[in-house]
């Protein structure tokens, strides 16, 4: 796979695949973005002699109105790294760092940073051997994320270390300091990795959900089309096709056995219909921000000129991942609620519990304990960074939009989601071996079949833990049925 890497194009699967892969990386630079980012510098450098820029000629933040002679502006460019480069708490994972370089690579080769080819250059080697600098988590609060990119610039000027692999030292120029850190690039390939692992579990939750309709005779009335031409919200349409594919529903389904079923599968499309909903908007814009120019100033060749503004906050980030959290916390409960219908005789005709053996065992007892749990840490996962906020630099940077905590967040609600539906899943294929039931006709029979391949078949009392496990990692397969 090639990866295309001009300042317009990237995706966040690109992202995705950069973060992952476990050796070299085939990327493309594109030849006519390198010209126009190099246009871009002599440009900046032409505007620094003859106009005041943030930065270049400044301090940065509440020291803006210092200035910077032309003599020490080289000087100045590595003194605002070195004192940005003061992260802190456990170092980056190897798979977001990556992340970010790839989107700081694209987001330079726009061209509107000013940034010196030189420095490009020496970040696409990075990206191209997979080469990773040690970075730390902690550090930024959505206003860019100034000291893991500080960090990074000076690992590639030779000042720090590298987590994986090196290149050769660079020089840094006038002005480049903050051109390079003027982007949220690390909270994007977090969000990113987040975002992509919640749209796979909101495709296996479509699979997982259809497995317990089966093993609790639901009623099929409630994914019938003209119920959701009523209210036509596109993630519940979709949500509702999706599962009268997967159970082989005809469009206006006859009843089933009970007049109307719990929520956890009556209301499921109108509540998973909105977190599909919320993360295909995420994912529009995350699209949007990696290919974003974000620096500030911005230097733009077309104008001749620089522009002072506020492209590092993101609110359109931190604003898309709390609705993500939170919609998602929602279809977490349903799934939830499911699993205590799976475990009571009245739904499946079985014993409490999914119990086999002696009188008093247990069954699947403590899936809803650890489900709960993982519910539970979801829970607090989805509190809303966006009411957070921030007054920094002697009160002139006086808003935070916490889109890097919100990005944590989303990462740990993935996390906690996954082992929720794992539980879910554990328990829908028992109750369907139980039952021994009939899914020759039903789509949904090969996502069955593989579950059930993957997971033990025994169904005395034993630990459930490795069950677990593998249920959370085979909810990767279930996306393709």
């Amino acid at each position: 796979m090639v990866i295309r890497v001009d300042g317009r194009t990237l995706r966040c699967a690109d992202v995705a695949d950069a973060a992952w892969a476990t050796g070299p990386l085939q990327i493309d630079l594109s030849t006519a973005a390198l010209r126009v980012a190099e246009h871009s510098w002599r440009l900046a450098d032409e505007l620094s002699t003859e106009r005041v820029v943030y930065g270049r000629t400044t301090g940065v933040g509440a020291n803006k109105d210092d200035l910077v002679g032309d003599g020490e502006s080289a000087e100045h460019a590595l003194r605002l790294l070195r004192s940005h480069a003061g992260g802190s708490g456990e170092p980056m994972s190897v798979a977001q760092t990556r992340g970010m370089l790839l989107i700081r690579l694209n987001q330079l080769v726009a061209g509107r940073a000013g940034i010196s080819p030189a420095l490009i250059t020496a970040l696409a080697e990075a990206v191209r051997v997979g080469a990773t600098p040690l970075v730390h988590r902690l550090g930024a609060i959505g206003t860019g994320d100034l000291a893991p990119l500080a960090e990074t610039a000076l690992a590639l000027v030779g000042e720090r270390p590298w987590l994986t692999g090196h290149v050769a030292p660079v020089e840094i120029l006038k002005g480049d300091a903050l051109a390079f850190m003027s982007s949220n690039a690390a909270t994007l390939s977090e969000a990113t990795l987040a975002t992509l692992d919640l749209e796979r579990l909101t495709r296996a939750s479509h699979v997982v959900a259809a497995l317990t309709y089966v093993a609790l005779d639901g009623n099929p009335e409630a994914y019938a089309t003209p119920v959701h031409e009523a209210r036509p919200h596109a993630g519940q349409v979709g949500c509702a096709a999706e599962m009268r594919r997967l159970l082989g529903l005809d469009s206006t389904p006859k009843p089933g056995r009970r007049i109307q079923d719990p929520f956890g599968l009556r209301a499921y499309p109108q509540v998973q219909g909105a977190a599909v909903d919320a993360v295909h908007y995420l994912r529009d814009v995350l699209a949007i921000e990696i290919n974003a120019g974000t620096e500030n100033p911005m230097i733009s060749v077309v104008h001749r000129d620089a522009y002072h503004h506020a492209h590092f906050h993101t609110a359109y980030v931190a604003s898309a991942l709390d609705w993500v959290r939170a919609t998602v916390h929602q279809v977490a409960e349903l799934s939830a609620a499911r699993l205590g219908d799976l475990v009571e005789p009245e739904f499946t005709g079985l014993r409490p519990f999914l119990a086999a053996g002696p009188a008093g065992s247990s069954g699947v007892m403590i899936l809803e304990y650890v489900a709960h749990d993982a519910l539970a840490e979801l829970r607090h996962a989805a509190l809303p960074a966006t009411l957070g906020t921030a007054v920094v630099s002697r009160g002139l940077e006086d808003h935070a939009s916490f889109s890097t905590q919100a990005a944590r967040a989303t990462t740990a609600a993935a996390v906690a989601y996954r082992r929720l539906l794992a539980c879910e899943l554990v328990a829908a294929v028992r109750a369907l071996r139980m039952r021994e039931a009939d899914l020759v006709d039903l789509p949904v029979r090969a996502a069955y079949e593989l579950a059930a391949e993957t997971l033990d078949p025994s169904v005395e009392d034993r630990p459930l833990t490795e069950d677990i496990g593998r249920a959370g990692t085979v909810l990767d397969d279930l996306v393709r049925f």
